[in-house]
């Protein structure tokens, strides 16, 4: 007897320690960065409502003009030969030589970390070809884990599939993630042109699983359904639909409550009625509070992304249909109590109808609040060189995105200025770009107001001085960038967390000497207590109403 409850007692050991041991590998698996956490973290919505569980920072390697070190130094800081040339040379790491062979060191991080997003123009913007061989090196390692045509590897043509890869407008992106555990260094065969490697910086300690084509070869499947999932984005399956359908006279004001509890809203639709003013989309203003406090406050062209005007586009975040339905999937969490309103600045009655599914959400100490905000400014001087303050917050939060609509009203390109973005109180902003074009996923911008999408990125043809008039295929390339257009950037893996502050700039650098107009709408989570320089500006925007309909009347 006591022989057969030892044996007992032994199974229910065994069994106890491979149930740990299951518990214990299933926990790592969850803790480990690898293709599959971040290319599931890419379409998980809800994951940027929460600050990272894997505390990063979002980093940059670009061929920015490394004169440009201060900006007490007004010369320098707006210097804007940022690419290397016969002329030009010295925007870059450094260049070794192995085997014989000179490479140009693009990127050179120690520490775990993954790329997520990279940009590179057609050297020749008429010709998407190049012979420069690019080489990524992990951990160290003597051989590259990755190399090809440094166009072709990343366009969505190579081993990264569209959309994770893809040409943009002279230009190519990708956003698949390419983690590692130690380090990453990118090199290129030839002297490098213009560049952008976007990458997190991981906190010491990270379980990292770094990218092996092994890895990436078991992931097809998953790599497919992520592609498809991106391509076409579906909105919520459960939760409660609230409707509103009001006709807003001048000055008012109609609100929607929302219900009470733990919840998000997973889904916001709104059209408006037959109108004629293509402004109404910067005149009608979507607010929103949240447990009483107001986190949104932005003109509805400017929050979906379509500026002035309905300009169709879809991305992964936010589209815009051809029947004019402007749709949001960003997961706007609350604790107990939230509302939506909709205010009409404009002089004429506007027919809203607004939709808002609102389901479940599991609050946690990570999670955050949705803030969109808005500034808009007539004129603004193109001279002298100046940078133009997107927002600038202090707090925890992570920035998720922003929609630029601009009026320029000459031919020459006005957008050669770079971003630049200080995060937790940087001496050197951690982001510096290579032009506005460049930051919202295109190349050569000089050349023509294109239409493109994107699931993270579009350029909608907002050219309402034209009446939307589409470029044919005989006026494509035509170097006109006059009138109106809009440039919109939404993050998945490539969210900015900030643990303290976040400073976003957009150097404004035309090629002529004139007055523009700007508008921002931005995006971005935040704590309760995470404040910006960004209010609410009734008056800006019936300032900016007043200058647009002059310019399109």
């Amino acid at each position: 007897m006591d022989l057969l409850l030892k044996h007992f007692k032994s199974v229910i050991i065994i069994t106890i320690s491979v149930v740990m041991l299951s518990s214990c590998a299933s926990a790592n698996k969850e803790e480990l960065v690898s293709i599959e956490s971040l290319l599931l973290e890419m379409i998980d919505r809800e994951a940027i409502s929460r600050f990272p569980k894997h505390d990063f920072r979002l980093k940059q390697e670009s061929s920015y003009n490394r004169a440009s070190k201060t900006p007490n130094d007004t010369v320098g800081w707006f210097f804007n030969e940022d690419f290397n040339s016969k002329k030009i040379t010295g925007n870059f790491v450094r260049v070794e030589e192995n085997n014989g062979e000179k490479e140009w060191v693009l990127m050179d991080h120690k520490g775990p970390g993954a790329i997520v997003r990279t940009w590179m123009p057609f050297l020749n913007p008429k010709e998407p070809n190049t012979t420069n061989i690019i080489r990524i090196y992990l951990d160290g390692a003597e051989e590259p884990v990755l190399e090809g045509n440094m166009l072709g590897l990343l366009n969505g043509t190579g081993l990264f599939p569209f959309p994770f890869a893809h040409k943009s407008l002279r230009s190519s992106v990708s956003f698949f993630p390419i983690a590692y555990a130690k380090s990453c260094k990118i090199t290129v065969t030839e002297q490098p042109f213009f560049y952008q490697f976007t990458y997190r910086a991981y906190a010491e300690g990270t379980e990292i699983k770094t990218f092996t084509l092994e890895d990436f070869n078991k992931e097809t499947e998953l790599i497919k359904k992520v592609g498809e999932a991106l391509l076409s984005p579906k909105g919520a399956e459960k939760g409660e639909t609230l409707q509103l359908k009001e006709t807003l006279k001048q000055g008012e004001e109609k609100l929607l409550k929302l219900p009470e509890g733990t919840k998000a809203i997973r889904d916001l639709a709104l059209k408006l009625g037959s109108y004629k003013d293509s402004t109404v989309t910067r005149s009608v203003v979507l607010k929103m509070e949240f447990d009483g406090k107001e986190t949104v406050w932005c003109p509805i062209g400017d929050f979906f992304g379509s500026g002035i005007g309905l300009n169709p586009f879809q991305g992964w975040y936010r589209t815009v249909a051809n029947d004019g339905t402007m749709s949001s999937r960003w997961v706007m969490p609350y604790q107990k109590a939230g509302k939506i309103s909709i205010l009409n600045l404009g002089t004429q009655p506007v027919e809203v109808k607004l939709k808002a599914v609102v389901g479940d959400y599991d609050w946690d100490d990570r999670s955050m609040y949705f803030n969109a905000a808005w500034r808009g400014e007539y004129p603004v001087s193109t001279r002298p060189f100046s940078d133009w303050n997107y927002v600038t917050l202090k707090g925890r939060g992570v920035y998720v995105g922003d929609a630029l609509t601009i009026w320029n009203p000459v031919k020459r390109w006005w957008g050669e200025g770079d971003e630049k973005i200080w995060v937790d109180g940087e001496d050197f902003p951690s982001i510096f770009g290579t032009g506005t074009e460049d930051y919202y996923g295109y190349s050569w911008g000089g050349m023509s107001n294109d239409f493109y999408e994107h699931p993270f990125h579009a350029q909608p043809n907002s050219n309402v001085y034209n009446k939307n008039h589409r470029k044919t295929e005989a006026e494509f390339g035509t170097r006109n960038t006059q009138k109106y257009s809009t440039e919109t950037r939404t993050r998945s893996l490539d969210g900015m967390p900030f643990g303290s502050s976040l400073q976003l700039d957009m150097e404004i650098w035309s090629w002529t000497k004139c007055d523009m107009e700007y508008g921002v709408g931005v995006y971005w989570y935040g704590d309760a207590n995470t404040i910006s320089n960004r209010k609410a500006d009734p008056e800006a925007v019936t300032d900016l109403l007043r200058t647009t309909k002059e310019i399109i009347d």
